[in-house]
């Protein structure tokens, strides 16, 4: 710093790195005390000390911004669709490892060549696509958009495309309490969207799920009842936690098999069952000490969550627990935040779906008949944990 700089002319911060929301590539700036963002651009001084505390200030007579950019928020959609396109289209399998041309790849998936051309210079931008001798070939971080990735994100985006135009009728939803022209977040007539969708609950569950089996003492339990179990990722994370329990995997018809392929690649089919049918018109299945309901209750109204507890209080054994694993909010109802928006995630997507405080929780649990009620695990994701026991 020139020693005329005045000091008080610059704008003190946490020096950061960011994803910038209008165009994706990285980049470093300050966070001020009031919580805004401001990115070092040509022309700034620059102060750094070593405790990672930044100033800075523009040479010329132009003010730092006082406020985040609210209009890079309300951009953000066009960086999403972009993406969601991308994926729908399987751009990024087809890039993995292989260097395309623009008009190549239109040729092959039945595409307009110059769209195809531009959605990729924008995807070129993100860091998601790289573009070399007139080709275009997957980044590393774009090839978790691709089906090859052993992590594959591909799942959960392409649900997100599934749910996209029904939160095109937010303002809809808002205006009259509900959406007025609900798609179901699943066709039970599309293998492909319920695919996707046991698909995305499988990859969002990966991590999760072992943290949950880590968090929670399954040493004196002999038999759990996954309900809802999709893929069997939570079976999965608790029989490897503990050896010796068995379970019971109850979903739909239409979901077992893809259940069963999943314990199949395990291994533990000697140590889980499968019983087809509905959690909401059918009775669960007896003989379990511990029953799990994951991400579940935000689906539902209070009503049906009081008849859904009901059913697992007559299955499950006396002296047995229920785990529900979900958001659950203060009574602000704003944190955690990803349960705010999460509980508009159901507004646009369920007839009557919602994110629940646990005094909430607890009142409809007591309504089924269970007793101890208590939030065991707090987090800003969806890993809450409440416990309930039957008498």
């Amino acid at each position: 710093m020139n020693e005329k700089d005045d000091p008080k002319a610059f704008t003190d911060g946490i020096v950061t790195a960011r994803t910038c929301d209008s165009c994706g590539h990285h980049e470093i700036g300050l966070v001020t005390q009031t919580g805004a963002y401001v990115p070092f651009k040509p022309g700034m001084k620059i102060r750094v000390s070593e405790n990672g505390l930044g100033s800075g200030k523009y040479s010329d007579s132009e003010p730092l911004p006082a406020h985040p950019d609210i209009l890079a928020d309300v951009r953000g959609y066009m960086k999403s669709r972009v993406i969601l396109t991308a994926a729908e289209l399987d751009f990024f399998t087809e890039l993995d490892g292989n260097n395309v041309s623009a008009k190549n790849l239109a040729d092959k998936l039945g595409l307009n060549e110059r769209a195809t051309t531009r959605i990729l210079d924008c995807l070129v931008t993100y860091d998601l696509i790289e573009k070399k001798s007139g080709g275009y070939r997957t980044t590393e971080v774009g090839s978790q958009l691709s089906s090859r990735h052993p992590e594959s994100v591909l799942p959960m985006v392409k649900h997100m495309n599934v749910i996209w135009e029904n939160w095109s009728r937010l303002t809809d939803a808002v205006k009259n309490g509900t959406h007025p022209d609900l798609k179901p977040v699943v066709d039970s007539r599309s293998r492909e969207e319920q695919e996707a969708f046991i698909g995305a609950m499988h990859v969002a569950a990966r991590r999760l799920s072992v943290k949950i089996a880590d968090a929670f003492d399954l040493s004196p339990f002999r038999k759990l009842l996954d309900i809802g179990g999709g893929s069997g990722i939570y079976t999965i994370a608790f029989l490897k936690k503990n050896p010796k329990l068995k379970a019971v995997i109850f979903d739909l018809e239409d979901v077992i098999p893809i259940s069963q392929e999943k314990i199949r690649q395990e291994n533990l089919e000697k140590s889980v069952g499968f019983v087809s049918g509905n959690f909401y018109t059918d009775k669960l299945p007896f003989g379990c000490d511990l029953a799990l309901l994951s991400a579940i209750i935000h689906q539902n109204s209070p009503e049906q969550n009081v008849k859904l507890y009901r059913n697992i209080f007559r299955a499950l054994d006396s002296g047995g627990i229920l785990l529900i694993r979900d958001h659950i909010m203060d009574t602000s109802r704003t944190k955690p935040p990803a349960g705010a928006l999460f509980a508009l995630n159901m507004l646009v997507n369920t007839p009557a779906g919602d994110t629940y405080t646990f005094d909430e929780v607890k009142h409809d649990l007591e309504t089924a008949g269970f007793v101890k009620v208590r939030l065991i695990r707090s987090g800003m994701k969806m890993d809450c944990l409440v416990e309930a026991g039957k008498p």
